[in-house]
């Protein structure tokens, strides 16, 4: 299963696999009311070997090697790698802080479990 699109109130993934869908898209979008800020905007090329720029109504988008979408790294490859690299690397500093808690001589066992 693939998702279509990824939509979450301001924040829009459009998932296509040429550049007509694309531009279909964007009229869609364009005709419920909705602007894609051009500034803001990226393309990450998903395992493909295709070269050319992708455009929108003229306009050429940046290609970027990943992006975060609601706190989750996506690449290039679709693997989750970069994702949950990012991910320990949050969780290690609040471990690294409790571990002093977890290692001390002054809590029993009870104590940790409760």
């Amino acid at each position: 299963m693939q998702p279509n699109d990824l939509d979450f109130v301001d924040d829009l993934a459009l998932l296509s696999h040429t550049q007509r869908q694309i531009q279909e898209k964007g009229t869609i979008v364009a005709v419920v009311g909705l602007n894609i800020h051009k500034g803001k905007s990226k393309i990450l090329l998903h395992n493909t070997a295709c070269t050319n720029r992708i455009t929108l109504d003229g306009d050429v988008f940046e290609d970027v090697k990943t992006f975060t979408y609601l706190g989750s790294i996506i690449d290039e490859h679709g693997g989750s790698d970069a994702d949950v690299k990012a991910r320990i690397g949050k969780a290690r500093a609040p471990y690294l802080q409790l571990n002093n808690i977890w290692n001390s001589k002054q809590l029993s066992v009870n104590q940790h479990q409760s």
